[in-house]
């Protein structure tokens, strides 16, 4: 199961070098990985645990950003979703790969609490 986002960087989501925020592209890769789960367990998610998260390359004021998030694995109650971050140039159309990571996100049902994913 997959999901994606586009954000574009607005000024308000750089630094003082005008490259993007880490906390805010990690905000955007949460949510990426939470609707992949969701789409895959039908339901509630919580995220459990950050991994892996990978900066490569810096993202910039102006670029647009694709976040792909993919299920990978699926344990009892639990998912591992793998997230790769794309950088889109608008003005030549080139797209690099900027930041990959991991998260491991738990089903829940109404009351909050781990429920088994079903098959």
């Amino acid at each position: 199961m997959r999901a994606s986002i586009l954000q574009s960087v607005f000024p308000q989501d750089t630094n003082s070098l005008g490259t993007l925020f880490a906390g805010t592209l990690v905000g955007w890769m949460d949510k990426a990985a939470a609707y992949a789960a969701m789409r895959r367990v039908r339901g509630g998610v919580v995220t459990a645990a950050m991994e892996e998260i990978a900066f490569r390359e810096p993202i910039r004021q102006g670029d647009l950003v694709e976040v792909d998030a993919q299920v990978v694995s699926v344990g009892r109650t639990s998912l591992r979703v793998r997230i790769d971050v794309w950088r889109e140039r608008l003005e030549d159309g080139s797209r690099e790969l900027c930041v990959q990571g991991h998260f491991t996100l738990v089903a829940v049902g109404r009351d909050g609490k781990p429920v088994p994913v079903p098959p």
